[in-house]
């Protein structure tokens, strides 16, 4: 039996970190493998904690994103590629777009992570919705055999943003990451351009862990993460 492969496609090279790093170390502890898509490093809008070094440039912020991303999915079990596409604004393109799709393609995830369609405070994420949604589309080929190849549809679930009540943003699914929270604090720590972030996603997992228990009764569900999703799940039985 194959392992179970989760995608998940950032527009920052730190955005796995703070809303999946639970579910990617959760996936990863039983057994699945876990790849992360950053289609840019940030390196404009999201690191500016290393631009107060004196003399710092561009391509060193990237090599220091790059290197802080690789590390924090090593800590998850999963791997890590940069796109370097830029960011503020972040612009894709034909070349990017297909890009996407051949990673899909040959990767074949059954279940892909990315961020809602809606984000009023941020340019770049909208941007990678619709990137994701598109590649995941054409990669599928609309389940029909053709002279491309293809892969089978996966699951598609969007990942909680930093202001969800803004963004249309409405958990359907929580995940326990009780098990893993050390792991996702440790990843946490590397993504050290953003140290402002780790408290507060420290923070949000404890309110879901509530709202999990809640839902489930289970009063061991200390932390959780959650998502929405944008396809129905299909089941034996309920």
């Amino acid at each position: 039996m194959s392992k179970r492969r989760l995608l998940v496609v950032g527009a920052h090279s730190a955005d796995f970190v703070w809303r999946s790093a639970g579910a990617v170390a959760t996936h990863t502890a039983a057994g699945g493998e876990a790849l992360v898509v950053a289609l840019s490093y940030g390196e404009r809008g999201e690191s500016g904690e290393l631009w107060k070094a004196e003399g710092q440039t561009e391509e060193n912020v990237k090599r220091i994103r790059h290197e802080e991303a690789s590390k924090a999915a090593a800590v998850l079990g999963a791997e890590f590629q940069g796109f370097d596409l830029g960011d503020y604004p972040l612009e894709v393109g034909q070349a990017g777009q297909d890009r996407l799709v051949e990673v899909m393609r040959d990767y074949a995830p059954n279940v892909v992570l990315t961020h809602p369609d809606k984000d009023p405070f941020n340019p770049d994420h909208p941007v990678a919705h619709q990137v994701v949604s598109r590649a995941r589309l054409l990669t599928s080929g609309a389940g029909v055999a053709s002279g491309f190849k293809t892969a089978p549809p996966s699951e598609f679930l969007v990942f909680e943003p930093h202001q969800p009540e803004l963004c249309g943003f409405l958990p359907t699914v929580y995940v326990d990451i009780t098990a893993v929270f050390e792991q996702k604090v440790e990843a946490m720590k590397h993504m050290a351009a953003q140290k402002y972030l780790q408290e507060y996603y420290a923070q949000r997992a404890e309110h879901r862990g509530n709202h999990a228990r809640k839902v489930t009764g289970n009063a061991a569900i200390r932390q959780a993460e959650a998502f929405q999703r944008l396809l129905p799940n299909v089941v034996g039985a309920l």
